[in-house]
């Protein structure tokens, strides 16, 4: 299992034999290595999974929507059991 982030393409970047796009990932642009996709070209607005600074895959918005709110849900503290005290909880 990999955690894939995922990013919005915004534009490919000429050189680098075609393989690196910029990618607005949360509001940071990054470049990313596209070589791994072999589903055609990617355009401006296309949503990929990221992991290690590979796009692995391609997905709609709703896939990237649901992949972000699987990641902010991994960021939150978890919940206390019922007779299990916060002490116990945190370790």
């Amino acid at each position: 299992m990999c955690l894939g982030i995922p990013g919005q393409v915004i534009e490919l970047l000429e050189g680098y034999g075609n393989q690196l796009a910029l990618v607005d990932v949360a509001g940071v642009h990054r470049k990313i290595n596209v070589g791994l996709l072999d589903d055609g070209p990617l355009e401006p607005g296309t949503w990929v999974l990221i992991h290690m600074g590979f796009a692995l895959e391609r997905v709609d918005a709703a896939g990237a929507e649901q992949a972000l709110g699987g990641l902010e849900l991994m960021g939150q503290p978890r919940e206390p059991q019922a007779g299990t005290s916060q002490a116990a909880v945190e370790g």
